[in-house]
């Protein structure tokens, strides 16, 4: 228990530490994660006025709220997660377990056949520690979320996903590639160095 929380508080520490938190807290953005997303939409410039944009893995809601920012009155940003996530204003939430029918259908039912032009992927299993265990658990998360970007993106659309280094990522990566007119990964400044996270950007669907 005892080296449990010595741990916390390490962790802690190094959160309001962490220039990315204070620039969030100081902001006003729910989470620091936004400033993965600001890197990543600024360099391939994917976020346009008018834009249909669904949030897979949304909370608490800071990619939702950059979305929702830099698309003003215009567009939609539909998000969705396994947890609760408070309302932000423009964005229509969903709250419910992606693997599962109901959440994906309250989706479908909310998109009413209209055509997605960008889709994120913040989605990340609950984390034991044991790889053998996350990582099976990760692809599969990746699996629905390019399977759903295939279903609902229009054509030439775009799609972000969070991976996890490790066993099927070089896979997948190359099954995108056959999808995409071109996928590049990422490692945002904000995504902290320990982190196996990183960022595919696979662009133009075919």
């Amino acid at each position: 228990m005892a080296a449990r929380s010595k741990s916390s508080q390490a962790w802690l520490r190094e959160h309001f530490s962490d220039p990315f938190v204070k620039k969030a807290q100081a902001e006003g953005l729910r989470s620091r994660a936004a400033y993965k997303l600001e890197e990543l939409v600024a360099k391939d410039r994917l976020l346009k006025p008018g834009m249909v944009v669904v949030d897979l893995g949304a909370a608490p809601g800071g990619w939702s709220q950059l979305v929702r920012r830099e698309l003003g009155d215009t567009g939609r940003v539909i998000a969705l997660d396994i947890l609760e996530m408070p309302s932000l204003a423009g964005v229509e939430f969903i709250h419910g377990d992606f693997r599962e029918p109901g959440p994906l259908s309250l989706l479908e039912t909310a998109l009413a056949g209209q055509r997605v032009d960008l889709v994120l992927s913040d989605m990340a299993p609950n984390m034991s520690g044991v790889d053998a265990v996350d990582q099976p658990r990760a692809m599969y998360l990746a699996e629905l979320a390019r399977d759903f970007a295939q279903t609902h993106l229009r054509p030439g659309g775009n799609f972000l996903i969070k991976l996890f280094q490790g066993e099927g990522i070089d896979e997948y990566i190359r099954d995108l590639r056959k999808r995409y007119t071109q996928v590049k990964v990422r490692k945002p400044e904000a995504s902290r160095n320990r982190s196996s996270e990183v960022y595919a950007m696979a662009g133009g669907k075919r």
